[in-house]
C-alpha cells in the first residue's frame, strides 16, 4: 500500500467479497490478489469526471451567473455535432451555431472535446461487430443486465445509498429500468456509437447525469436530506464506482450469458469488450479502468468486489422494488392474461437470480428463494439456438433479428400506453438529466 487515504468502505467487507468472487476468479482466470491494484481503485474512490463534474456545476448555477450553461445549449451542442468519418476527426460544433446561442460558455466549450475526439485505438469497425454481439445475445443479455448487473449490484453499500438518497425508493423504478434499457438498446445499433449518432449522445447524457447527480451533493444546496458521508463512500458518483459498473455491463454479461448456455468465443468477447471500452470512454472513466480484454476486465472486477462494503439498508429495498416492477409492466396479450404473465416473469426472475445470485446473497437482499427452473430450460433453448441453429451466417443473421424482436418487445413492456397525441419522443426521453 502507498499510505494513501482511502473512505471507510475500502475493503471492510474484503472476506465477503472474496466468498462473492469466488466463481469469478474461477471462471475469470484470476489468480492472486495485486495490491498495487487494490490501492488504485482505493484512490478512484476519491476521484471523479473532473471535465464532467465541472460542466454539471455549470449547469447548476443560478440564472443571469457569470458562466451558467442552460440544458438548452448542451442539447444544441451535441445535436451540432456531425457524424464522424471513421478515418477522420469528428466535426466539433463551432460557437455560435444558432441564432439563440450567442457565445458558447467555457464549461461546455472545454467538455466537448472529450467526448467528440476519437481515441487512436478506436477500432470502428470492431464497436459495429460489439453491437452486432449484442444484438445477437438478445434476451439473454437483458437478462443478465438486469439480473446479475443491476440486482447484483445492490448487495454492496454506497452506490446504493446514493441512488436512494436520489429518491430511487419513493417511485418511478418502471421508469429508470426503462430509461436503462432504452440506452443499452441504443447501443447495439450499427453506426449509433460514432460522435453525433443517437447511442453517442444518450451515452454523453448519461455522463452529465451521472455527473449532476454527483455535484447535487457535494456541491451548495445538496439534494438529500442527509449530507453526503464522503469519508464513509467517497465521492459520489467516483471513479471506482464508475469503474465497477462498467465491468458490470461488459465482463459480467459475457459470464453471465456463458452461465446462460450462450456460446462467447474469443472474436465476440473481443468485439463486445472494445464496444464498452468506447462507451466507457464516453461515460468519463477512468484510462487506468478502461480494458478490450475480458480477462483483464475479470481480474480488475474481481479486485473491485474485494474493495467493496457490506450490503447496505438500500440495497434490500432496491432490489425488492426492482422484482416488483414486473408487475407493472405492460404485457402483450388480453387483460385476463396479463397478470399471469406479470406473475410468470416474476417468478422467472427469482428463479434466475437465486442461480446468480446464490443462497446467501438472496437472503441478504430480502429476496425469496426459488427452485432454477429457469435455467433448467434455458441451458438446453439456447445451446439449440446458438451451438445448432446458430453456428452459420444466416443462422447468426436470424439471432440478430431474433434479438431486435426481443429488445423492441421489453422496450414496449416499459412503456405505459400513452394517450393519443400525448407520444413521447426519443428525444424527451433522452433530455440531460434524466
Amino acid at each position: 500500500m502507498t499510505g494513501a487515504s482511502y473512505p471507510l468502505r475500502f475493503r471492510s467487507a474484503e472476506a465477503r467479497g472474496t466468498r462473492i468472487g469466488r466463481p469469478l476468479r474461477l471462471f475469470g482466470r484470476v489468480h492472486g490478489v495485486d495490491e498495487a491494484l487494490l490501492d488504485r481503485i482505493g484512490r478512484a474512490f476519491s476521484e471523479r469526471d473532473e471535465p464532467a463534474a465541472a460542466l454539471a456545476a455549470a449547469l447548476r448555477l443560478p440564472p443571469g451567473a457569470d458562466g451558467r450553461v442552460t440544458r438548452a445549449q448542451v442539447s444544441a451542442a451535441l445535436a451540432e455535432v456531425g457524424a464522424s468519418a471513421v478515418d477522420g476527426p469528428p466535426r466539433v460544433p463551432a460557437p455560435g451555431g444558432r441564432a439563440d446561442l450567442d457565445e458558447r460558455p467555457a464549461a461546455l466549450e472545454q467538455f466537448l472535446p472529450h467526448v467528440t475526439a476519437v481515441p487512436g485505438w478506436v477500432d470502428w469497425e470492431l464497436v459495429d461487430e460489439g453491437a452486432a454481439v449484442l444484438r445477437r445475445l438478445g434476451q439473454n443479455a437483458a437478462d443478465v443486465l438486469l439480473q446479475l448487473s443491476l440486482v447484483g449490484g445492490y448487495r454492496f453499500g454506497g452506490p446504493t445509498d446514493l441512488l436512494a438518497a436520489t429518491g430511487a425508493l419513493t417511485g418511478g423504478t418502471l421508469q429508470r429500468l426503462a430509461r436503462t434499457q432504452e440506452w443499452t438498446v441504443a447501443l447495439s445499433e450499427p453506426g449509433a456509437l460514432r460522435p453525433g449518432g443517437p447511442a453517442w449522445r444518450a451515452t454523453v447524457q448519461v455522463r452529465l447525469t451521472h455527473a449532476l447527480v454527483g455535484a447535487s451533493f457535494t456541491g451548495p444546496g445538496g439534494a438529500g436530506t442527509e449530507p453526503w458521508d464522503t469519508a464513509r463512500w467517497g465521492l459520489p458518483a467516483n471513479q471506482a464506482d464508475q469503474a465497477a459498473t462498467l465491468g458490470l455491463f461488459d465482463g459480467t454479461v459475457i459470464l453471465g450469458c456463458r452461465a446462460l448456455g450462450v456460446p462467447v468465443p474469443p472474436s465476440d468477447s473481443r468485439a463486445l469488450m472494445h464496444l464498452w471500452k468506447w462507451v466507457g470512454h464516453l461515460l468519463g472513466v477512468h484510462p487506468d479502468f478502461l480494458v478490450d480484454d475480458e480477462w483483464a476486465r475479470h481480474r480488475l472486477d474481481h479486485h473491485v468486489l474485494l474493495a467493496q462494503a457490506g450490503v447496505s439498508d438500500a440495497g434490500p429495498r432496491l432490489a425488492r422494488a426492482v422484482v416488483a416492477a414486473q408487475a407493472e409492466r405492460t404485457y402483450p396479450g388480453p387483460a385476463w392474461w396479463r397478470p399471469w404473465r406479470a406473475r410468470w416473469e416474476r417468478e422467472r426472475m427469482l428463479s434466475m437470480l437465486t442461480v446468480f445470485l446464490g443462497v446467501r446473497s438472496m437472503r441478504e437482499l430480502g429476496l425469496p428463494l426459488r427452485p432454477p427452473w429457469a435455467h433448467a430450460y434455458l441451458l438446453p433453448l439456447n445451446t439449440w439456438r446458438y451451438r445448432v441453429a446458430g453456428r452459420s451466417r444466416r443462422g447468426r443473421e436470424r439471432l440478430e433479428r431474433w434479438g431486435r424482436r426481443r429488445s423492441d418487445a421489453i422496450l414496449a413492456s416499459y412503456r405505459p400506453v400513452a394517450p393519443a397525441g400525448h407520444e413521447e419522443t426519443a428525444g424527451q426521453r433522452q433530455s440531460v438529466g434524466e
